[in-house]
């Protein structure tokens, strides 16, 4: 077993840490939740970053990576959704999970026609990424509807509109390819 592979292996393990930590009844269980959200998000870049330096990267590592990413991000907005009950972080939060479906699919039929690289990520996908994760950690953090909470809604928000905006550039590129058979 790789060691990217172990350190993505951890971030799945994390997941229900993260929501434990969330529900626990404790003053302290915001900060804990947002502290394992913050080790997830770091081993994401930690074992893409690894996977490259050592000669690493797999074809496990290559499928599992992402679906922890997505699994990660998509825990903490059902959690947030539920605890903020506001509809523009709901909506926010659809929007962003619809996407990495949608783009997720896209992905992997475009692989099975041999045009992956047409959708690949990219520097839009990797910024919007920061605002989301960046809006995710402080709204864990944060005691709903405080002023660091109001103010990570609205980078949740401006992530909202960077992920329709990606999705757009990667429907286009696709796009000869998805209506070539209606």
């Amino acid at each position: 077993m790789k060691i990217p592979n172990i350190i993505t292996l951890v971030r799945i393990f994390l997941i229900p840490c993260l929501v434990v930590a969330f529900y626990l009844p404790s003053e302290w269980s915001r900060y804990a939740a947002a502290g394992v959200f913050a080790l997830a998000a770091a081993t994401d870049w930690v074992d893409g970053y690894l996977a490259r330096k050592l000669n690493q990267a797999t074809a496990f590592g290559a499928f599992l990576d992402p679906v922890a990413d997505k699994l990660t991000v998509a825990v903490a907005l059902i959690m947030l959704v539920e605890d903020y009950t506001d509809i523009y972080l709901t909506l926010s939060a659809a929007i962003i999970v619809g996407r990495e479906l949608v783009i997720s699919a896209l992905r992997e039929w475009m692989a099975e026609i041999g045009k992956r690289g047409s959708v690949s990520v990219s520097m839009l996908g990797k910024i919007k990424t920061g605002f989301q994760m960046s809006a995710i950690f402080f709204l864990l953090l944060a005691e709903p509807y405080s002023d660091l909470a109001n103010a990570a809604m609205l980078v949740l928000y401006c992530a909202a509109v960077l992920t329709v905006w990606s999705m757009w550039i990667y429907l286009k590129a696709s796009w000869t390819e998805l209506v070539r058979d209606l």
